[in-house]
């Protein structure tokens, strides 16, 4: 009896799902970063800023419901609204949620800087 592969979630749509709500949510200065062969744990990475911690609580809620229609499960969730970032680990797709403060003292964009920024949305 010959067992049926699952094909694994496309990480590229998944990413751009990711942008599309974050944008459609009123998250602003919003980038999506490929990461392929600089990161050994994620392929993209979004980075967006919420105006609120009450934003920023419902557009990490509304992430985890589209990015997992696209396909990847959330495998971790770190962080709270409350402390300004809110990490959501789909595995090949890692989306960071920060409040203005935190984003300028973290700037990981710098940090990923030898990925290719594919998306910004300001």
């Amino acid at each position: 009896m010959a067992t049926q592969q699952s094909t694994p979630p496309d990480a590229g749509a998944a990413a751009r799902q990711a942008v599309d709500t974050a944008s459609d949510k009123q998250g602003s200065n919003i980038v999506l970063l490929d990461v392929r062969g600089v990161s050994a744990f994620a392929d993209y990475m979004v980075v967006l800023t919420a105006g609120s911690v009450r934003q920023l609580n419902a557009l990490s809620e509304d992430l985890i419901e589209a990015v997992e229609k696209a396909g990847p499960s959330l495998h971790h969730r770190e962080g709270s609204a409350e402390s300004g970032w809110v990490l959501l680990d789909f595995g090949d797709v890692v989306v960071h949620v920060f409040s203005e403060e935190q984003r300028d003292f973290y700037r990981l964009e710098q940090v990923w800087r030898a990925g290719r920024e594919l998306v910004r949305i300001q």
